[in-house]
């Protein structure tokens, strides 16, 4: 997609203008000068047909000039206008321009602004709002052959500078096209998105951006002595993989942040087996390595200066004559002996290896995330991601990038109790699930028995993963969540003195 910007008076040909619409308009910046394109017909528009109620949508033909019509997106009060505001408007326009088959759309970004959003702000917002409003899942369906139509030019009319309106706009693309890569992930079944076809993905991914690559397989696994991933994969005729990206954004590579993902292509539960109804979409238990590769995705395209490694652990947990049991005692790699009590509490064994392997490559910190446990759900509803940490400093670091991409991270307590409970066992170091209550905890806990003084923040995104329903930003399924905010985080660590 082309992304230009010019001023107000610019004839673009564009097929559709986006216009915010607030309560007293002609207070927005170039108003006037704006309405000659219409030739007296917006102020009538206005005053009789259209609404200013939020993301209340209509569209007319312009009947002259240049543009051939012009969207309205209702934004209600222009001082209460914020960024999240102005990014789910962005998504309706989106999924109107699919609707339309708009190959070219223009914004007058002017009218998106307020003085909390800039110029800049507000066509980053579009950009990525834009893309991820317009987003579909390429399904398998054989009875569509409808050709998919594409933005190719989105113009904004400004008076506001425009590299720099561009350049924000340009970064705004990058984010929104990284989302959705992450959403079909979670959206491809588990037999077409096996492990090997993950580390498959990473690894052209990884050739893209001229990421250091290792990609193990079982028989490396077992020779480092990998006993947490090698006994949930136990039960499969698919082998499992160990994902690492590295992006070097120094010559020493010092000082790294290890991104970790938990990459379950498909959970059954194992022989603690899920209902019939649990089981149904349980291809998405991969939503942390998808996360994870979406955040790598913008980190190679906008290349921030901090090292990061990126560590997932890709399996999916079958039941068979071979499949790890409950009371089963295994040796992580860590060295930690974990007795089995859930096999459905497989996620938090893959992660446990994971950050354990991410710190013998250098780690300093550690962020896991992963859709780890249906307590989280219980908890905090579907629309928050729960959190966990060991740093006060790093997590507050944490909350400041999620603020800005307006994902919701919550934050749970972990106590020294907690700990104690985890490790609680007769047999080993460990136990993978001391009980119902307090279930996201636990999940969480138990990773954080692996970081050890490390820096740690784990993100359950068991309920923000995956959408039931359509929303501003996008149909249900995959929702991509996490991405923004990981790119974000390291973005503000690259600008650390």
């Amino acid at each position: 997609m082309k992304i230009t910007a010019h001023t107000n008076e610019h004839e673009t040909g564009a097929d559709i203008l986006i216009v915010g619409l607030t309560r007293h308009p002609e207070n927005t910046t170039g108003w006037d000068k704006f309405s000659e394109r219409f030739n007296g017909k917006l102020q009538d528009w206005v005053k009789n047909d259209l609404s200013f109620d939020k993301n209340s949508l209509i569209t007319y033909p312009t009947m002259s000039g240049d543009i051939a019509r012009v969207m309205f997106i209702g934004l209600d009060d222009r001082k209460k206008l914020n960024e999240e505001d102005v990014r789910n408007a962005f998504g309706l326009a989106g999924k109107q321009i699919v609707q339309k088959k708009i190959r070219h759309a223009a914004v007058y970004l002017e009218s998106f602004q307020n003085d909390e959003v800039t110029a800049e702000d507000a066509s980053y917002l579009a950009a990525e709002g834009i893309g991820m409003g317009m987003y579909s899942f390429a399904d398998y369906k054989t009875s569509s052959n409808e050709t998919d139509i594409e933005l190719e030019n989105l113009t904004f009319l400004t008076e506001a500078d425009s590299e720099e309106v561009e350049a924000a706009a340009k970064i705004g693309q990058v984010f929104g096209e990284s989302v959705n890569e992450a959403r079909s992930l979670v959206n491809m079944p588990g037999n077409v998105l096996t492990a090997t076809a993950l580390a498959d993905y990473a690894k052209e991914m990884g050739e893209q951006y001229g990421f250091e690559m290792d990609i193990l397989d079982k028989a490396q696994m077992e020779e480092l002595g990998m006993g947490a991933i090698l006994a949930v994969n136990q039960g499969s005729v698919e082998e499992p993989r160990l994902i690492v990206m590295k992006y070097k954004a120094t010559e020493g590579f010092e000082d790294p942040l290890a991104l970790v993902g938990k990459g379950i292509t498909f959970d059954t539960g194992g022989y603690s087996l899920k209902p019939k109804d649990g089981i149904v979409g349980m291809k998405g238990d991969m939503g942390g390595a998808a996360a994870v590769l979406g955040a790598m995705k913008i980190i190679g395209e906008l290349k921030p200066a901090k090292n990061v490694i990126a560590v997932i652990a890709s399996t999916d947990n079958m039941v068979s004559g071979d499949a790890f049991k409950p009371d089963d005692v295994i040796t992580s790699l860590s060295g930690k002996t974990i007795e089995i009590l859930n096999t459905d509490a497989e996620g938090r064994l893959v992660l446990a290896d994971s950050v354990t392997y991410a710190k013998q490559l250098g780690a300093t910190r550690i962020i896991d995330v992963a859709t780890l446990t249906g307590g989280v759900i219980v908890a905090l509803g579907m629309d928050k991601t729960g959190a966990l940490t060991n740093d006060e400093a790093f997590f507050e670091e944490f909350l400041e990038a999620s603020n800005e991409t307006g994902e919701f991270v919550w934050r749970l307590p972990l106590t020294e109790n907690d700990k104690k409970r985890l490790r609680k066992s007769d047999v080993a170091d460990l136990n993978n699930s001391p009980g119902r209550d307090g279930h996201m905890i636990f999940g969480g806990g138990f990773v954080g028995e692996f970081v050890d003084n490390t820096p740690w923040i784990h993100l359950d995104i068991a309920g923000t993963s995956f959408t039931p329903s359509a929303h501003d930003l996008g149909p249900k399924g995959g929702t991509g969540a996490m991405v923004r905010t990981l790119a974000m985080m390291v973005e503000s660590l690259s600008e650390e003195k």
